[in-house]
């Protein structure tokens, strides 16, 4: 975390574009958001965008703005974000599921910081920072067509990724509290508090879901608490706490990113022998491993715990 706030320090007062890359719920807004606050540009708006969630033919519209008459429904002038986020800062949230053809428009705008409106010659300038973001890999974006390198320089002056929660575990604790601190500001309750137990139970699980899961974990125990105190029995029910890194879904194996290949391999092993109803043999034809090798898994598996069905034949 320290490197982050040290990233978004050195570059907030820069008029540099900022493209900032990392998993869904990994807080990509919010550092957008602080950048923007530690700027000159502070006190002025900061407007956010999902370039996924605006429909291909309103997008331009929504961006640049459109002329009364322009399309069927526009029935007065309509000023677009760019007009509206005039002195501020623009954050394009999901930059790669943007239309190519509409990249071209964004990139003369970073460039020339001129446009214009949907249906007018008229050119406008704005004074806007683009801050944008992505739960994609960029250069493969571009390498599959879905993203012009072009654009991608020009965005990404600065980047920077936000690792999922599950690769900062130092940072739970302190990002617990600091939504547990909300809360009790927000809702202007007696401050409650974690326990220890409280604050190890959420060091220990993967956080698939990232910083917002963590948000809405913390006000479910926030509610729950009937105390000023905060413990671990307050955890939601369910598969909290006990999360497998690779589970079965069907007939399928679901796994995250940043487990290991042992784990992987443990659950392959496991569920492909229940899959033959015990039959090692077949098991082992099915994974492509001797016998030998699946028996030695198996009574490693046994001795760790791990098997919690009896073996067949």
């Amino acid at each position: 975390m320290k490197a982050l706030l040290e990233q978004v320090t050195r570059v907030a007062p820069t008029m540099a574009s900022v493209l900032i890359t990392g998993e869904s719920g990994t807080g990509k807004e919010v550092t957008a958001r602080a950048i923007h606050e530690q700027s000159r540009r502070y006190g002025q708006a900061f407007i956010p965008v999902n370039c996924g969630a605006i429909p291909p033919q309103l997008i331009e519209s929504e961006l640049f703005g459109h002329e009364r008459g322009s399309f069927t429904g526009a029935v007065k002038d309509r000023k677009g974000l760019f007009e509206r986020a005039d002195g501020g800062t623009l954050f394009l949230d999901e930059i790669t599921e943007m239309p190519v053809e509409l990249q071209v428009k964004l990139l003369r705008v970073l460039e020339t910081y001129r446009f214009c409106r949907v249906g007018s010659e008229r050119e406008l300038t704005t004074d806007v920072r683009v801050v944008a973001a992505t739960n994609r890999d960029p250069d493969r974006e571009v390498a599959e067509g879905r993203l012009r390198a072009d654009l991608l320089y020009r965005l990404r002056v600065f980047p920077i990724e936000l690792p999922p929660l599950r690769e900062r575990k130092k940072d739970i604790r302190t990002l617990a509290q600091y939504f547990l601190q909300e809360l009790n500001r927000i809702e202007g309750c007696p401050p409650k508090r974690f326990t220890n137990e409280a604050l190890a139970a959420l060091e220990k699980y993967r956080w698939p879901g990232n910083l917002r899961e963590l948000k809405n974990v913390v006000r479910r125990m926030h509610i729950m608490a009937t105390g000023d105190i905060i413990d671990a029995d307050q955890l939601p029910d369910g598969s909290f706490g006990n999360h497998e890194p690779v589970h079965r879904q069907g007939d399928q194996l679901i796994m995250d990113l940043g487990c290991s290949i042992e784990e992987l391999e443990r659950v392959a092993i496991i569920e492909t022998l229940a899959h033959c109803d015990g039959h090692k043999e077949r098991a082992a034809r099915v994974l492509g491993i001797s016998d030998k090798t699946l028996y030695n898994r198996l009574k490693q598996y046994d001795r760790l715990g791990f098997m919690s069905r009896k073996c067949g034949p």
